[in-house]
């Protein structure tokens, strides 16, 4: 099963935990034994697993992101903006796609990993890709 969840971000850099969408689709999937992988096909923004349930864990790791890679008007491609450029640099890091295994019908995580999506450079009109995959 492949589906799009869509979305809009309301700020420069925000957050979206997408675990209730994508465990949604794995039970629509109907698949018990499998991987669920979720991309984002976004350069300018990140997908990582991590703690979901202290809305403020997602807040430090963008504190820190941007404290890492800071925005500057120094970055060689200045796309849209310098956030553009920023952002570019900050998904590479942080990566865009999470494979989780699929067992006896749920998403194998840990009781507090969610799914999140991170803005680097919004607001804007985003989606993710599901593709959940018997094995």
């Amino acid at each position: 099963m492949f589906k799009q969840i869509n979305f809009r971000t309301e700020k420069l850099t925000c957050w979206k935990n997408l675990l209730d969408d994508v465990a949604a689709l794995v039970a629509e999937s109907g698949v018990q034994e499998g991987l669920c992988i979720v991309h984002n096909p976004h350069s300018t923004a990140g997908l990582f697993l991590n703690s979901h349930l202290d809305p403020k864990t997602p807040e430090d790791i963008l504190d820190e992101w941007n404290r890492l890679i800071p925005t500057r008007f120094d970055f060689r491609h200045q796309y849209d903006t310098p956030t553009d450029a920023a952002g570019h640099v900050k998904s590479v890091l942080m990566g865009t796609t999470a494979t989780i295994i699929v067992h006896e019908g749920k998403l194998a995580l840990g009781h507090s990993q969610g799914i999140v999506f991170v803005e680097f450079d919004g607001p804007r009109n985003r989606q993710v890709y599901v593709k959940v995959t018997a094995c």
